[in-house]
């Protein structure tokens, strides 16, 4: 079946009592989540929540890049072996394409999610700098040469993913308008964007526009609309970790995009090709997955508790008590001027300045300039005590 009927429904018939609920929980949580803190100590936090997202990402992908492993390649140290490498590229080019996505977002130039320029955009960013044997999928028998940026085009191009069988390459371009028109936000309110956020996940998988590649702008899409639906907060929670961990077991990501491959079980199940209530179970499965995430994040964000690790953080590393003073001002206003050390620390100045000096060289605090305010920075080094259980423990 060729006609972009086939994706349909896309959206629900009539949202459920129960997927208003999950909206209206999500909406609130993700508020409350973001109101923890100041807009530049959240965009500090959201760089580390980066390479969380990146992390489960990978490990989607069955790629299991060690947060280590990510950090080096932000800093252009790659491995020796190339298949180390290649993962690190790869975990590298997702880093610096969800950072393009926030940054856009904050200076309010986030363009429509689900428009074909932006998901060609996404999948020519993630791959554009890769390495030739990247760019090449073996299966079945056959070579196939990703085109970053391109969708299926050529019948060579056909696909399979698992018993799947997506629309043929001739129809992509039919399906990906159907998909752009159906899955536009601007004429959407904020309930409607969350669950088109979850049905729209699906969608795009199903209709497995590239070559390779699909799962990973899918995610990138639903990070791009979770902050478009205003639900984001600020990038501090990762939708990537609870599809990899599932609510109950692993498995359940690739089971519930299967079954919501279904197709319509007869008359009381919706008008369209595929199961209106499998669609319905997908969405509210996904936004439970949200949800979860964002009740989880909360709680490693707790202020309190935050600020009681912070201060675990200065007795550990040596540094004197005051230190704690000055990084609680730095995430509670979101940055602290240079000139101010001495009023918060209670030093004077010279003292004031050495602190300081150890704070930013340790990578606790960081600054934009020589001599510009400074701000919380939290690494891989740090948030194993700060942040606690945001990577497994191996």
């Amino acid at each position: 079946m060729e006609t972009v009927a086939r994706i349909e429904p896309c959206l629900p018939e009539a949202i459920s009592p129960k997927t208003l609920d999950l909206v209206a929980a999500l909406v609130s949580a993700a508020d409350h989540l973001e109101a923890r803190f100041h807009p530049r100590t959240g965009a500090s936090l959201a760089a580390l929540v980066r390479i969380m997202n990146c992390y489960y990402s990978n490990l989607i992908e069955g790629h299991n890049t060690t947060p280590r492993e990510i950090e080096n390649a932000l800093k252009g140290d790659f491995a020796a072996i190339p298949e180390r490498r290649n993962l690190q590229f790869e975990a590298r080019a997702h880093i610096l394409l969800q950072a393009e996505i926030d940054r856009r977002h904050a200076a309010d130039a986030l363009s429509e999610p689900a428009a074909m320029d932006f998901l060609r955009w996404l999948h020519l960013e993630f791959y554009h700098d890769a390495p030739e044997e990247m760019l090449t999928v073996q299966g079945a028998g056959r070579s196939l040469r990703i085109i970053p940026g391109e969708f299926r085009s050529r019948p060579e191009q056909e696909v399979f993913v698992g018993r799947h069988i997506p629309p043929s390459s001739a129809a992509i371009p039919a399906f990906m308008d159907h998909f752009a028109r159906r899955y536009r936000f601007e004429t959407m309110g904020q309930g409607t964007r969350v669950v088109a956020m979850a049905a729209a996940h699906h969608r795009l998988n199903y209709i497995h526009p590239f070559v390779d590649g699909n799962g990973r702008v899918s995610r990138l899409m639903s990070h791009a609309m979770a902050l478009k639906a205003r639900i984001g907060a600020y990038g501090l929670w990762s939708v990537s970790r609870g599809l990899a961990r599932g609510l109950q077991s692993r498995g359940e990501y690739k089971r519930m995009l299967d079954h919501a491959d279904a197709p319509r079980r007869g008359d009381l199940d919706g008008r369209g090709n595929l199961s209106l209530s499998a669609l319905g179970e997908y969405i509210d499965w996904f936004l439970e997955v949200c949800l979860d995430q964002v009740a989880f994040m909360t709680g490693l964000f707790e202020l309190d508790t935050f600020l009681q690790r912070v201060a675990g953080y200065v007795a550990l590393r040596g540094f004197k008590p005051a230190a704690f003073q000055l990084l609680e001002q730095v995430i509670v206003r979101g940055k602290a001027a240079r000139g101010d050390v001495p009023r918060i620390t209670g030093f004077k100045e010279r003292t004031a300045r050495a602190l300081l000096a150890e704070l930013l060289t340790d990578g606790i605090l960081a600054s934009d300039t020589p001599k510009g305010p400074v701000f919380l920075q939290v690494t891989l080094k740090s948030s194993e005590l700060l942040f606690p259980s945001l990577f497994p423990a191996a």
